[in-house]
């Protein structure tokens, strides 16, 4: 067997959307002919890292394969006991969305005039407890074969900050999980955090700083476009929030493509700059048309729909690009940004 290729994985946040990470992340594991050797994470993203890193450490690509499905699982039994409930329609109709549950509706409101200092002033959060019970972080922190990075952002001066996997506690992940609008910020060593997709989601510049892999695939969740223009309230403040979860992703491709552009024209070193080769993968087709309340539904039935669907365009994406891995880039930043 060929030997395999070593590549570094950006993982988005997005709530329930991140199974659609997992399934790449469990086709990945299962193909077998890319070394997933560092891996950068925000939120979602950062909890599927924690995870594969755990199942990595304990036996393998089949042991971190065990665990993923292990957390998700976990995930909605733990949704079981929320309000947040699809409508009936909805249910008979196939809709995934939570537009038409009042729960959501009443939280959807109240979180924007009603501070979770003063509706959760005992700061209970069951995804803590959930957690703790279901990651072993003495083994992420002891995984040697997969660098970890997870973002969160400093709330005291806005910048990002980065914990690494040889540190990683439970407190970190929630920081890097924590939207303001629905929990009290996390106190991690005496700092305050938010989540980490203010500021990176997720950050690519840990990987140039503390790896030497060319090879970066970003697995995308949050869509970059969208045709339709935004008109309800709802729909308006989803797609700020979007903008504003994609933008700084979007300033690190935009610095990425003016060095390579700078290497290929000679005026940077080669020797002393990384030639960044960047891949990614999504499936705008299946999640763009999904609902910002999606990213709350936690019905297994759902999560297991969004990894069949990031297992399979996972697939799709081997077959046309493996062999590009450690040539080129499959991502076109320059047209991007043209």
């Amino acid at each position: 067997m060929a030997k395999s290729k070593p590549i570094a994985l950006a993982l988005q946040g997005g709530g329930a959307h991140g199974a659609f990470t997992w399934g790449v992340l469990d086709r990945l594991l299962e193909d077998g002919r890319l070394s997933i050797d560092a891996i950068t994470g925000t939120s979602a993203g950062a909890m599927n890292a924690a995870v594969l890193a755990q199942g990595f450490t304990q036996n393998g690509p089949d042991g971190a394969r065990k665990t993923l499905e292990t957390f998700w699982h976990a995930l909605s039994v733990m949704g079981q006991h929320s309000p947040i409930k699809r409508s009936f329609a909805d249910m008979l109709t196939g809709n995934w969305s939570l537009d038409a549950s009042p729960a959501y509706n009443i939280l959807d409101v109240m979180s924007r005039i009603v501070s979770p200092y003063d509706t959760n002033p005992f700061d209970i959060n069951p995804l803590l407890d959930l957690l703790n019970e279901t990651i072993d972080f003495d083994k992420v922190r002891k995984c040697s074969d997969i660098k970890l990075f997870v973002s969160a952002t400093n709330v005291r001066n806005g910048k990002i900050k980065v914990f690494n996997g040889s540190e990683l506690t439970a407190d970190m992940l929630m920081a890097s999980a924590c939207l303001p609008h629905l929990y009290k910020s996390v106190k991690v060593d005496g700092e305050l955090y938010w989540d980490g997709g203010y500021m990176g989601n997720p950050p690519i510049f840990p990987l140039f700083y503390n790896t030497s892999i060319a090879d970066i695939m970003i697995i995308q969740i949050n869509p970059i476009e969208r045709d339709e223009e935004p008109k309800t309230a709802r729909e308006i403040h989803n797609r700020v929030n979007e903008i504003s979860f994609n933008s700084s992703l979007l300033r690190e491709l935009r610095t990425i493509d003016f060095v390579t552009r700078l290497i290929d024209d000679g005026k940077l070193d080669a020797n002393h700059y990384t030639h960044s080769r960047m891949h990614r993968i999504e499936a705008s087709d299946q999640i763009t048309p999904l609902s910002a309340s999606s990213k709350l539904n936690t019905e297994w039935e759902f999560l297991c729909h969004l990894r069949d669907i990031g297992r399979d365009t996972c697939s799709g994406w081997l077959d046309a690009n493996y062999d590009q891995v450690g040539k080129s880039a499959t991502l076109d930043l320059r047209s991007m940004f043209e």
